[in-house]
């Protein structure tokens, strides 16, 4: 479209925008699936951030077996929205299918990554100063127990070193390029 002196840097500020909202969608959707306490304060901010959009959603879409499908469709929503903006601002208009498929794999490829960082995060905090209270290491053990509970089972901490954020790492790693390869099969 234009030249990359403008378009470059349009697209990095569309892209980090669109994608933090899509962040906030996926935290508040994660958070509710863990059952997480929704009066801590990062919890709050989330709910706020998000309930523009997810209230209207709710009254046409609602939840089915627990899983909030408003925020399911939001994302994809907010996914498409991104990558069809970019693409017509790299100069092609993508097809329907393809937007779709690449809308899945971007939320696929996000969800794995807000898990490898969250763990990480988990895991840095508990080195440097662990037992503390914190907001942020609250939700952070209430998100990623679920996960990492069925590894501990598996394989038990070994004199006091819990490796199970060590395996839960690799195999989400593995995900990750397992979906990475699929999608481009795909798409």
């Amino acid at each position: 479209m234009g030249s990359s002196f403008v378009t470059n840097p349009a697209i990095f500020l569309i892209s980090t925008l669109f994608d933090l909202y899509l962040i906030a969608v996926m935290l508040r959707f994660l958070l509710q699936l863990v059952r997480a306490d929704f009066y801590n304060p990062v919890c709050q901010f989330l709910v706020k951030v998000t309930n523009p959009p997810l209230v209207p959603l709710r009254r046409i879409l609602p939840g089915l077996g627990g899983i909030d499908l408003a925020a399911v469709v939001l994302m994809l929503v907010i996914a498409a929205i991104e990558l069809f903006i970019v693409s017509l601002l790299r100069g092609f208009a993508p097809p329907m299918l393809g937007l779709l498929i690449h809308s899945i794999a971007k939320i696929a490829t996000l969800f794995i990554y807000i898990y490898i960082f969250s763990i990480l995060i988990q895991v840095i905090i508990s080195w440097i100063n662990p037992g503390a209270y914190n907001p942020v290491t609250s939700l952070l053990y209430q998100l990623n127990e679920p996960l990492l509970r069925p590894i501990r089972r598996l394989i038990p901490p070994i004199s006091g070193f819990d490796l199970s954020p060590l395996f839960a790492l690799i195999g989400l790693q593995l995900l990750a390029m397992i979906l990475q390869e699929t999608f481009k099969l795909v798409g």
